[in-house]
């Protein structure tokens, strides 16, 4: 990958920020914290864009309300070409958390996630996009 140098202009105020964020933040070097921003810019444009994406949707439910878990089961058997993989975990007695790993269009996704964390019983869902990567060198 060939690097490209340029220059950036500041106020001193903003690059004393951004110098803490760098530390804060453990970047090896300024260039770097510039990449990832960069990099989550084009990730967030990508998501409003309706590009294929990937996903994580964390679910956290009581496993004894109303059926529950044959209703997230129906709803990811309806969604399974944007499933990858998911994981259960018995958390205690009563609470299960939910992990779905998730790959397609950012709309269908976003539509699916809604569906499933609306399902009544779940406590709490919380979905995370990110690139399919292409494209973020």
């Amino acid at each position: 990958m060939k690097l490209v140098r340029f220059g950036v202009s500041l106020p001193q105020e903003l690059m004393k920020k951004f110098d803490r964020l760098v530390k804060r933040k453990r970047y090896p070097n300024r260039s770097e914290a510039i990449r990832d921003l960069i990099r989550r810019e084009l990730v967030h444009e990508e998501i409003a864009s309706d590009k294929n994406v990937a996903g994580v949707l964390s679910l956290l439910y009581d496993h004894h309300k109303s059926a529950i878990a044959e209703k997230l089961t129906a709803l990811q058997h309806d969604h399974h070409q944007s499933i990858i993989s998911n994981t259960h975990v018995h958390l205690d007695h009563d609470n299960c958390l939910e992990v779905i790993l998730l790959h397609g269009r950012a709309k269908d996704i976003k539509k699916f996630a809604d569906g499933i964390i609306s399902i009544k019983g779940v406590k709490h869902g919380g979905l995370h996009l990110t690139s399919a990567g292409a494209g973020l060198d």
